[in-house]
């Protein structure tokens, strides 16, 4: 006993070897992506209008629904009973600048909801179609061929017509609208991993579909949603703008790009400023969108990249 040795306890190692491959992988397409100067450029801009959407209640120099009709249509600079309006007054005496921030609000609000639904549901539908193959596959693509035969413009507003007009029913609409990019995308994505040897052994040895689609096939698709969901962000937000300006978004005092874009129209020559600020607004937030989205192709899909 006098002679036993101590036991040397060996501790496991911090991670695993596919771990550190995995983190290795991280690193580099975080280097990748930061390197590529779309995805700076559009990313900075975007970054910009989302901390003015978020932070619109505290930065806002008015209420964007205060109005003053002694001070109605007044340029950009004019000081009205003390206040400075940096970028006017619109035809009710209203500040453009505090309607702006909000209007960045709004517009960013409805675009993440729409994005949300839109790819949740175009995943959900995409992975059970390239899935499952066969009449299950058949029918799905066939539901999305005629919703794809409308324009998008003409089926959102026949869906906001019926629904009625609000903030609700406008993300319901675009949400139905826009889905099924996200659904062909994630079905021929789908369809390739599926023939995999790994996904064929899964399901030899019994292991549930339900698994195989979530776990196995959709932790692979996330680059290609990364680059559908800043495309369809975009044209959100330019949809949202569109049935505002025909009256079919959120009902007003709400202050939507769009709706402003509608109210200055009919001032256009006496009265730019109501048009060109949530013009230029709308313009380089959907350029911001497109760049990064451009940039994430550029860098996630591997064979732009050889």
């Amino acid at each position: 006993m006098a002679n036993q040795r101590p036991v040397t306890v060996h501790k496991p190692s911090d991670s695993s070897p596919r771990q550190r491959i995995a983190r290795l992988r991280r690193n580099e397409t975080l280097q990748l992506v930061l390197s590529n100067a779309k995805i700076r450029f559009g990313g900075v801009i975007f970054l910009f209008m989302f901390a003015v959407a978020i932070s619109a209640p505290f930065l806002a120099p008015a209420d964007p629904n205060d109005q003053n009709l002694l001070g109605r249509l007044e340029p950009p600079g004019t000081v009205v009973d003390g206040f400075n309006h940096r970028l006017g007054t619109d035809n009710f005496g209203r500040d453009v600048l505090s309607r702006l921030m909000f209007g960045a609000r709004m517009s960013l609000y409805i675009g993440f909801s729409v994005i949300a639904i839109a790819v949740t549901l175009g995943t959900t539908l995409g992975l059970v179609a390239g899935y499952y193959r066969g009449w299950v596959d058949d029918v799905i693509m066939r539901v999305v061929d005629i919703k794809m035969a409308f324009p998008l413009v003409v089926l959102a507003i026949a869906v906001v017509a019926v629904l009625g007009a609000s903030a609700n029913n406008l993300i319901l609409a675009l949400g139905i609208v826009l889905w099924s990019s996200p659904a062909r995308i994630v079905r021929a994505e789908t369809l390739k991993l599926g023939q995999l040897d790994y996904v064929a052994a899964l399901k030899a040895i019994g292991v549930r579909d339900r698994y195989i689609m979530f776990k196995e096939i959709f932790p692979n698709l996330m680059s290609s949603l990364m680059i559908v969901a800043t495309a369809e962000l975009a044209a959100a937000i330019l949809l949202e703008a569109g049935l505002s300006f025909l009256g079919l978004g959120v009902p007003p005092p709400t202050a939507t790009w769009g709706e402003m874009l509608n109210q200055g129209r009919a001032f256009v020559f006496n009265a730019w400023w109501l048009a060109v600020f949530p013009g230029l607004a709308i313009f380089v937030t959907v350029l911001a969108i497109n760049m990064l989205g451009d940039g994430l192709r550029d860098t996630l899909d591997p064979r732009l990249r050889m």
